[in-house]
């Protein structure tokens, strides 16, 4: 059952310094008018200053509300940090933004899961001011409201589930320590009694195979298993992909193809592999011809010459969107920008047949039948959207289909109308196919509201997210500047949420126009295929790039992460589409395939405040005809198995340097060992080189050990907390060293507390290592140092793993600080 939010009740629990009378205590009134009416910080700069409040009760906090002065005001509060927690002591960040120097209310959503996906409840929230809108300014809040979910018996719910995961989560990172540290009657002591999993059965069994047995040729044989019970897709899926192009050359009976052009709209139907094209602007005219082509015979068909001699057909446009029903089969058409379009009009008549003339600035709406009795047949739905409650007049808008829900939502778009010199935009729409409804969703010139309201935009995109319903809007172009934010519009709930102020400082492109994107909502991946883009450096200047750049956006789990897609290897051997804008993409989830087709390569030349893909004849477009497939290649599982099976070999030549004659220990590194390596990637080269030294003077320490790759290409590459290493120089201990006295010289009454050596801990098995090995013969040879080594060994391969199939990450020393527990 879900339960809706509501506005929370808070009081002030504390807060630093003010200044003057403008007291904490001001906030809970929202008065814009009145500029006393806000809490000022008593501190000009950097200094640390915050609000703590207290809610009623304990609640969900879904969304925080900055009021602000009715006119932007100097002392406004610019970046901030929002911090919840149940407790006054222990409070976790949720939020960190800015707030923009205007007059309108904003509201931010906040995060209200931790990482595991698990919701928690919230008591106190600290507001910590970073800076005001004009530095060297006393910070000012306004006001501020919240809202959430207090109903008692669902926030109990809330709170209990939660303290049990924090519970299993605390166990969780105590298993794992007692395992590092070879104390293994109490880990599985623990795992018995409280039927916890730390980890999947497989990885269980892969540490007895590598840490306690040695069994390598067993350890290799799991890897595959792993594979199949697919334990190494998410890492997979993180990799950082690399395109693949083809270039696709099939032809009608012909042997023609839809000629160049740009600003044409294409869709796909999906089941069928047929992919319908329609329109667009060929540099001196706009089109309507109307094309399939079928994928699995590479072949293209004319479906129409020309739309505009056809009955109920829509006539030659360009910017227009076109959109697929899986279910029926329906195509459905809406929006342009004509050849009169920029003219004056002189009169407005529903068309007889087809829409040959200019209907002045009415926005048409066609569905075409691609299936049944009906299929070759178009319906003209309205002869104006606008006056049945729906769009005016766009182009370069977007459009998408709920199939499953039977609903087309609109977005965006410059409006057309006779008004040229003004810039308007157009709003947010459903359109209702079961009853024929046009419904607004947001209005492109709301103010003040106390939600998030999507900036209206044109040349942009927007993506639907089938699963969780969810609207992605981002980019493109809105009066001079071209935008590179990104909102999540929940359909379910109507509330829009900002993800990205800026996309490009999280690992975006730059900010774009006319880019385009699909979705695989299997993988929770958008890709991006960009167009028009304003790079910072190039401060307000319009460029193509020199070479194609796309980008995958993994939107889960929020707020997401950006990659770029590399080229292949070797461009010579698998050429790739040149970079271009008012192109169009397509793509089928079932098989994993992007179609690119059109568009244009030529130089940008604005008109009407506006980059449209239209130029003037003589100008210095290049119209393209191409059309292409693309497909992502990450690396396959058995890449994965090569890669765990290499780092196991190391570990396994190094022993065989103690334990075997060096002949035979050569013989394993250049066979075994070598079989495995990637002798085209110089780090590897440069690790499998390294290992020679073990032979020739073997250490009683294993030198730490390399991934097989320095694993560029992951997302995740980034520096990530580790494990500390197990040496035998680590010590638990109470104390300091020189623990005899204190930092004064005095001496330290110890206590009850005593130390405990690492190597003590891990240098002899106990009761149930040695039950579990007895059979091995590994009892007694198991060293300290071998265990450490081994324990290393079977970490680095969990980086393979999915996260919820394995040990925690971090280590529990790491929570650990001088006083106690951090």
């Amino acid at each position: 059952m879900s339960v809706e939010s509501v506005p929370l009740v808070y009081t002030i629990a504390k807060c630093s310094a003010h200044s003057g009378r403008y007291s904490a205590e001001n906030i809970l009134i929202d008065n814009p008018m009145d500029q006393n009416s806000r809490w000022s910080g008593a501190y000009q700069g950097s200094a640390t200053q915050w609000l703590l409040l207290r809610l009623e009760t304990l609640s969900i906090l879904k969304s925080i509300t900055f009021g602000k002065y009715h006119k932007p005001h100097q002392c406004t509060m610019k970046e901030f940090k929002v911090l919840v927690g149940t407790s006054e002591e222990h409070l976790v960040e949720v939020l960190h933004a800015n707030l923009k120097s205007d007059p309108i209310p904003e509201t931010f959503a906040l995060k209200h899961h931790d990482t595991a996906g698990v919701c928690f409840p919230t008591r106190y929230v600290k507001i910590v001011p970073l800076s005001s809108q004009t530095p060297n300014y006393h910070t000012s809040v306004w006001h501020v409201s919240m809202t959430g979910i207090n109903n008692p018996t669902h926030v109990e719910l809330v709170r209990s589930k939660h303290e049990e995961a924090r519970e299993t989560a605390a166990l969780r990172h105590i298993l794992k320590h007692l395992r590092q540290r070879r104390l293994l009657t109490p880990y599985h002591s623990i795992l018995a009694r409280s039927g916890l999993q730390i980890e999947h059965p497989l990885i269980s069994e892969l540490y007895e195979s590598i840490v306690l047995q040695g069994a390598w040729a067993k350890a290799e044989t799991l890897l595959g298993a792993l594979s199949h019970a697919g334990l190494f897709d998410a890492y997979l899926h993180a990799c950082q992909p690399h395109a693949a192009w083809q270039r696709l050359r099939g032809t009608n009976a012909d042997a023609d193809v839809p000629s160049p052009r740009g600003g044409h709209a294409m869709c796909i139907d999906p089941v069928n592999d047929q992919i319908y094209l329609f329109g667009g602007w060929d540099g001196q005219k706009n089109l309507d011809d109307f094309w399939v082509y079928n994928v699995k015979d590479d072949r293209w068909d004319v479906l129409s010459h020309g739309t505009a001699a056809q009955q109920n057909a829509p006539g030659a446009r360009s910017c227009h969107k076109m959109v697929f029903d899986i279910k029926t089969g329906n195509i459905y058409v809406l929006g342009r920008l004509g050849d009169a379009d920029a003219k004056p009009s002189t009169g407005v008549s529903p068309p007889v047949g087809g829409d040959s003339s200019p209907q002045g600035f009415c926005s048409e709406f066609y569905r075409y039948h691609t299936r049944g009795v009906d299929a070759g047949k178009w319906d003209f739905l309205s002869f104006d959207t606008a006056s049945l409650g729906g769009p005016p007049l766009v182009f370069d808008h977007q459009m998408v289909m709920d199939s499953d829900a039977q609903m087309v939502y609109v977005f965006g778009g410059r409006v057309v109308d006779d008004e040229l010199s003004t810039t308007k935009y157009s709003g947010l729409y459903s359109y209702n196919v079961r009853t024929s409804k046009w419904k607004l969703l947001q209005h492109p010139d709301t103010t003040g509201a106390s939600q998030v309201i999507i900036p209206s935009r044109f040349g942009h995109s927007m993506i639907l997210e089938p699963r969780s319903h969810t609207l992605f809007i981002f980019a493109g172009q809105r009066e001079d500047k071209y935008l590179s934010d990104m909102y999540a519009y929940d359909l379910t709930t109507g509330v829009a949420t900002e993800l990205f102020s800026n996309f490009t400082t999280a690992g975006g492109p730059d900010a774009c126009f006319t880019q385009r994107a699909v979705i695989d909502p299997e993988l929770c991946e958008i890709y991006v295929f960009c167009g028009l883009t304003r790079a910072p450096q190039l401060a307000a200047r319009t460029a193509l790039p020199s070479e194609i750049l796309n980008w995958v956006y993994r939107y889960h789990p929020r707020p997401g992460r950006w990659t770029q897609i590399l080229p292949e290897a070797d461009p010579t051997l698998a050429p790739e589409p040149v970079p271009r804008y008012a192109h169009q993409v397509v793509y089928n989830p079932r098989t994993r395939s992007v179609f690119m087709h059109g568009g244009n390569a030529g130089e940008v030349e604005l008109q009407n405040g506006g980059d449209v893909p239209r130029e003037e004849e003589g100008g210095r477009a290049k119209r393209l005809d191409d059309f292409w497939h693309m497909t992502l290649k990450r690396p396959a599982p058995e890449e994965v198995i090569r890669r765990a099976t290499y780092i196991m070999r190391q570990q396994q030549f190094r022993e065989m340097c103690e334990e075997t004659s060096p002949v035979k220990a050569l013989n394993f590194l250049q066979t075994e060992v070598s079989s495995v390596v990637d002798h085209g990637d110089p780090c590897e080269t440069e690790t499998f080189r390294a290992l020679l030294t073990h032979l020739l003077a073997p250490a009683p320490t294993a030198l730490p050990l390399k991934s097989p790759s320095p694993a560029p290409e992951h997302e995740d590459s980034p520096p990530r907390k580790r494990s500390r290493p197990n040496t035998p120089e680590e010590h638990w201990t109470s104390r300091l060293d020189g623990d005899e006295e204190d930092c004064a010289g005095t001496p330290r009454v110890t206590g009850a507390v005593r130390s405990v050596a690492l190597r003590t801990l891990t240098e002899a098995p106990d009761a149930w290592e040695r039950g579990a090995t007895a059979d091995d013969g590994e009892v007694g040879k198991l060293g300290s140092e071998r265990y450490a080594q081994r324990n290393a060994v079977f970490e680095a391969l969990l980086e393979f793993v999915a996260d919820e199939e394995k040990q925690p990450p971090g280590n529990l020393l790491d929570m650990i600080d001088n006083g106690g527990i951090s």
